[in-house]
C-alpha cells in the first residue's frame, strides 16, 4: 500500500508482570493512509494507548512489523528511534506537559533545541506554529496565564513546530469542557484537511471521535469493525 502513512503487520505486544505474561495486542494489522484522521476507541484495557505508543515509536512490539512513512520503526532502538520521533511525529496528550516557568513560545521551541536550526530559524518556526493554532498574541504568556484550551493549543503548536507528517493524540480533550474540546477538535480537523497531517487519536468520547474521518474499535487487543465518522 504505497500511500500508507502507517502499516501495522501482525503485531503482538505483551508485558511481563511478576510471573504473569499479559498479552495486550493479538496479531493486530492495520493500514492508515497518508492524510487520514483516525479515532481509536474501546474500553479501558483494550490496547488503544499501547497501539498508539507503538505507532509513535514510544514502545516496541513483541513481534510483528510497524512501518511509518515506509520505515520499519520496529527495527530502530535507542538514539535512532529518538531521532526518528523528533523528525516524524508530534505528540499531543491529555495533560499539556508544558514547562510552567517558560512562555508559550519557549515551550513550543523546546523540540527545536535538539536540532541544528539557528536561533532565528527556531523563532520563525515557533511563530508559524503559534499562528496556525491561533495564539500568536499569547506568545509571551506563561501557562498559568492561559486557559486550559489555550494551553492545549500551545501543546499542539509544540507538536507541530518541527512539521511532522504524523500527529499522535492521546485523549487530547479529556481535560477540557465540551465547548473548548470542540474547538480543539476543530483545530485538529483543520490540521488534517488543510495542512495534510495524518492524525491518530485515542478517545473515550464518541463526540470527539465524530471529528475523525474513521473510527476504529479495539476490544481485548483486536481490531473490530471499521466505521466512517459522520463529521
Amino acid at each position: 500500500m504505497t500511500d500508507a502513512m502507517v502499516q501495522v503487520r501482525n503485531v503482538q505486544k505483551s508485558y511481563v508482570r511478576g510471573r504473569q505474561t499479559v498479552e495486550v495486542l493479538h496479531g493486530l494489522s492495520l493500514d492508515i493512509p497518508k492524510g487520514d484522521f483516525v479515532a481509536l476507541m474501546g474500553p479501558s484495557g483494550s490496547g488503544k494507548t499501547t497501539l498508539l505508543n507503538l505507532i509513535g515509536g514510544l514502545d516496541s512490539p513483541t513481534s510483528g512489523e510497524i512501518l511509518v512513512g515506509g520505515e520499519r520503526i520496529d527495527r530502530l532502538s535507542g538514539g535512532r528511534l529518538a531521532e526518528w520521533r523528533a523528525r516524524n511525529v508530534g505528540f499531543v496528550f491529555q495533560f499539556y506537559n508544558l514547562m510552567p516557568v517558560l512562555t508559550a513560545e519557549r515551550n513550543v521551541e523546546l523540540p527545536l533545541l535538539l536540532t541544528r536550526l539557528s536561533a532565528a530559524q527556531r523563532r520563525k518556526s515557533v511563530a508559524v506554529a503559534l499562528e496556525v493554532v491561533g495564539l500568536a498574541d499569547r506568545a509571551r504568556h506563561k501557562p498559568k496565564e492561559l486557559s486550559g484550551g489555550q494551553e492545549q493549543r500551545v501543546a499542539i503548536a509544540r507538536a507541530l513546530v518541527s512539521d511532522p507528517a504524523l500527529l499522535i493524540c492521546d485523549e487530547p480533550t479529556g481535560d477540557l469542557d465540551r465547548k473548548t474540546a470542540d474547538e480543539i477538535l476543530g483545530l485538529l480537523q483543520v490540521l488534517n484537511r488543510e495542512h495534510g497531517k495524518t492524525i491518530v487519536m485515542v478517545t473515550h468520547d464518541p463526540k470527539a471521535a465524530e471529528f475523525a474521518n474513521r473510527i476504529l474499535h479495539l476490544e481485548k487487543g483486536q481490531l473490530l469493525e471499521q466505521a466512517t465518522a459522520a463529521a
